[in-house]
């Protein structure tokens, strides 16, 4: 129990401490983008890993979107939407993402060789973080669960103080 119990103190200071990694990806213009970049405005931010073949990720995703005008009435930050599809998906991520309204409202990045995904230590999609103004992680989940969102918005609301 005692180990356990450590490795959980670990897991959780590991999260804390995590910041974002400067990595280059494409946004959806086909233009190279530096992830500091994400830091410029200093507002807290929702980033989720997510690929076309999950469905989850998509359950998740659209949930955010549908609350996000009511989120966003309260509190100040964005949501950064980041594709784990490689390069020969590329095309069809962009159109998916499009097709689906969240470039209106989201930030769209294409992580076509996973360079992102492995600096943030993401293993599978959905994975979602929380980051804080300065990029600093404060939340982090895998897989998705309806009312997962509402605890995204909760940590959001926590860190926008």
């Amino acid at each position: 129990m005692r180990n356990f119990l450590l490795s959980i103190a670990l897991l959780i200071s590991a999260v804390a401490a995590a910041q974002v990694p400067s990595v280059t990806v494409e946004n959806s213009k086909g233009e190279a983008v530096n992830t500091k970049t994400l830091l410029a405005e200093g507002t807290p931010m929702i980033v989720s890993f997510w690929s076309t073949s999950c469905k989850p990720c998509i359950r998740e995703l659209d949930a955010i979107y549908d609350a996000l005008p009511d989120w966003l009435d309260e509190v100040k930050f964005r949501v950064v939407a980041v594709s784990t599809d490689d390069s020969r998906l590329l095309a069809k991520a962009k159109s998916f993402a499009e097709g689906r309204g969240w470039g209106e409202d989201y930030t769209l990045l294409f992580d076509k060789n996973q360079d992102f995904m492995r600096a943030m230590n993401v293993s599978v999609v959905p994975h979602v973080f929380v980051i804080d103004g300065k990029g600093k992680v404060v939340y982090s989940h895998t897989s998705y669960v309806p009312g997962n969102e509402l605890e995204l918005f909760e940590a959001i609301k926590k860190c926008a103080k």
